[in-house]
């Protein structure tokens, strides 16, 4: 797998690197979307018009922070990023039932 990729979905622009300060600011230049990782901790928000989103991380909980899974939607022709929360209490349960 590349340590980046510039992908186009329904017309929207997103450049997807695992560390945001490895980010070459001219190849994320015309994007609508960076999506990023590495730091484990969830974040949104927008730079000049550019949508910058850390889905956090939805493997074992690290450093004290949530566990999290991303998403990403288009609205009204925006891309809209939204961080999800998962309860580790009914996973555990779930998988003690299967057992």
């Amino acid at each position: 797998m590349p340590g980046t990729q510039r992908i186009e979905i329904d017309g929207f622009r997103i450049y997807v690197l695992h560390i945001l300060a490895e980010l070459d600011p001219q190849a994320a230049d015309n994007v609508d979307a960076v999506i990023y990782g590495h730091s484990h901790q969830p974040k949104i928000e927008t730079k000049n018009g550019t949508l910058f989103f850390n889905p956090g991380s939805a493997g074992p909980r690290r450093f004290g922070l949530p566990i999290t899974v991303g998403r990403v939607t288009a609205e009204h022709g925006k891309l809209r990023a939204e961080i999800v929360e998962l309860s580790v209490e009914h996973h555990r349960r779930s998988i003690r039932r299967r057992r």
